[in-house]
């Protein structure tokens, strides 16, 4: 039942083309049948926090936090021990989901950094080599699409028994 507080802080994107990155996805992301397109401010974690805790802390966290214009496109990858990745690439906003991933991890997050740098993006695949990766990459690396969104909500999400993404707090910004 270890599952059951596995969660992750991200944003979920609306794009108007929306369309396109799920294609994308289906086709690259295993993940993109359990979880809908998004960036990952806080990457999953396990913690007998509650969610009235979590609420608390967003709500603290995030005072100072306005909506803010998302703009996404250019493909990037990105190859660690984690895996194999297809980055969208963050054009605008990047600074305010630095600032969110930042002010999370520097306080009640900070057991759960791991150390890695943070650079804003949006995972559209992820494959299980690089030698794939960069095949799929050479597929979509001429995408030219721009991808516009006003971001007002901070969301948590509970990764379910089957890896499905259940939304627990949606903080919304004010």
């Amino acid at each position: 039942m270890a599952f059951m507080n596995l969660r992750t802080i991200m944003i979920f994107p609306e794009f108007e083309n929306m369309e396109i990155i799920d294609t994308i996805r289906n086709q690259y992301d295993p993940s993109a049948k359990f979880v809908r397109p998004h960036i990952t401010l806080v990457f999953p974690f396990q913690s007998q926090m509650s969610n009235e805790e979590l609420t608390q802390i967003l709500n603290v966290r995030l005072m100072s936090v306005k909506p803010f214009e998302l703009q996404l496109g250019g493909i990037s990858t990105q190859e660690d021990h984690f895996g194999n990745y297809l980055f969208l690439n963050v054009l605008q906003g990047a600074e305010e989901i630095s600032y969110i991933h930042r002010i999370l991890y520097d306080n009640e997050f900070k057991e759960f950094d791991l150390g890695i740098p943070y650079i804003p993006h949006m995972t559209i695949g992820n494959l299980p080599t690089a030698q794939l990766m960069n095949i799929a990459f050479a597929d979509i690396k001429s995408m030219d699409h721009i991808f516009t969104a006003i971001i007002n909500k901070v969301s948590v999400e509970m990764i379910g028994e089957n890896k499905e993404s259940i939304i627990l707090i949606e903080k919304e910004l004010i």
